[in-house]
């Protein structure tokens, strides 16, 4: 049996959740998507604090940046700062064209850094060459922690 690929979507435009989850779904591949909506959950989850005990560390980690409670940069930098955390490919996913925050991203350690198309249809495909690089072209590093 095939283990599933852990996902973590950090995320808090519900539009944005509902149509990554209905993509992921469709493409019908072996994969658990973890879902919060500000940075500070994400952490949580990442720490496996409280309620979140019991998730797996995610395997791929798409990320917004313009989250609540918690900056997406401010999560990105201590993810990559952790020596746990650092070797789990962080996407950069959002709506941000803005060139410093393309260049604060890669110094954070983004693996890559992909624009949120306006257009559906755009948004359908970009979700697709995410998951067809990532899952099928790359290997991904497995295990909770990586000495």
């Amino acid at each position: 049996m095939i283990e599933p690929i852990e996902i973590l979507l950090i995320e808090d435009n519900p539009g944005d959740v509902r149509l990554t989850q209905e993509v992921f779904s469709e493409f019908k591949m072996h994969n658990n998507l973890h879902i919060v909506n500000d940075g500070v959950e994400a952490l949580k989850l990442l720490y496996r604090d409280e309620q979140y005990i019991d998730v797996p560390l995610p395997d791929l980690i798409l990320l917004d940046l313009n989250l609540p409670k918690k900056d997406g940069r401010e999560v990105l930098e201590e993810i990559k700062a952790d020596k746990n955390l650092k070797h789990i490919p962080v996407v950069v996913l959002t709506t941000s064209k803005a060139e410093q925050d393309i260049f604060k991203a890669y110094d954070l350690h983004a693996n890559c850094y992909i624009t949120k198309p306006v257009e559906l249809d755009q948004f359908i495909a970009v979700i697709k060459s995410i998951k067809d690089f990532w899952f099928t072209i790359v290997k991904l590093p497995k295990g909770d922690e990586i000495d």
